[in-house]
């Protein structure tokens, strides 16, 4: 189903036009068997983004140990999470959508970039050590998480977008002056 519905939205189709009976068709199950799985639409379009979430912190987990630090090992992972938003582009393009009317699934995206936040403020805390100035590392992070975010989103929505090279490069010269 989970396949199914990123299938669906990547025709074209809009969250609020997709029924469960439709989701389910796609799937090759009964509506019946739909909500063995989900509850409803909300629980799967959660469950879509929780793997998509899943996916994105794997390919960045080197990043947030700080075991990545060279400007090429940032280049390889930010240019990983980058192909994984335009892989799942149509289910970003969803969730950020309907986050817009939907508080449930705006308070579970945000949770979902909260854990990003927690990883990249441990990141900038282990970095810096006992020294001391420069802005708050939760900030920072929250700075960061939500600007990579909304950069690969608009990737997603504009016209001419930057190129995956520039846009990449961009981001990894932001990320290692955030020390």
């Amino acid at each position: 189903m989970l396949e199914a519905t990123e299938r669906l939205l990547a025709d074209g189709n809009a969250y609020a036009d997709l029924s469960v009976d439709r989701i389910a068709k796609a799937a090759g199950i009964s509506r019946t068997a739909f909500y063995f799985y989900f509850a409803d639409k909300r629980e799967l379009m959660t469950g879509l983004a929780a793997q998509m979430s899943q996916e994105l912190f794997e390919k960045a987990i080197d990043f947030f140990s700080g075991e990545a630090g060279s400007t090429e090992e940032l280049q390889h992972i930010l240019g990983g999470v980058y192909d994984l938003y335009w892989q799942h582009g149509a289910l970003v393009r969803a969730v950020v959508e309907v986050s817009t009317y939907d508080e449930e699934i705006a308070v579970f995206w945000r949770g979902l970039l909260d854990g990003f936040i927690d990883a990249v403020e441990s990141r900038i805390l282990r970095q810096r050590g006992t020294a001391t100035g420069g802005a708050p590392p939760r900030a920072m992070a929250f700075t960061l998480v939500w600007m990579a975010e909304r950069s690969l989103y608009q990737q997603l929505v504009q016209d001419e977008p930057v190129s995956r090279a520039d846009l990449v490069a961009a981001l990894v010269e932001i990320f290692q002056g955030s020390r």
